[in-house]
């Protein structure tokens, strides 16, 4: 088996973090991402924008990991936000529907601190960023 090709970059500032990926999320580095993740709500951090622009590929099994994090982060009063994600991503965020769980703010723009202001509401949808395509062509009945 071979080395996952991923690396992670974290950044905290009192109860947040900015978590940079980059290189594959796949079935093998994506264990990493969870525990990454994971490491963040056991340290304190419940503010957690993850940046994507170096991520080359992400599949499914990052999806889920993503899903999970954000589920977890919730659950403990928090917030996780994905940035940039890569154009598979992306794809994978349209045809699921998910991307208005895991899409939020732009990094310059970390979410207030709880005790400043009310919870947020809940975030707009994303725009469509790839356009979706037929995937049966013809008359389909």
């Amino acid at each position: 088996m071979s080395l996952p090709q991923l690396t992670i970059y974290r950044h905290d500032r009192r109860d947040r973090a900015l978590v940079t990926l980059a290189g594959e999320i796949d079935l093998e580095s994506a264990p990493l991402v969870c525990a990454a993740l994971a490491r963040c709500l056991s340290d304190g951090i419940r503010f957690v924008d993850v940046d994507l622009t170096p991520v080359t590929f992400c599949d499914c099994s990052g999806l889920n990991v993503f899903l999970y994090a954000v589920q977890r982060t919730r659950e403990a009063g928090g917030i996780l936000r994905l940035h940039n994600p890569p154009p598979t991503m992306g794809r994978i965020l349209d045809l699921t529907g998910s991307g208005f769980l895991l899409l939020g703010l732009p990094l310059g723009h970390l979410p207030p601190s709880p005790g400043d202001v009310p919870a947020p509401a809940a975030p707009a949808l994303p725009q469509r960023s790839v356009p979706l395509v037929a995937v049966l062509s013809g008359d389909v009945r």
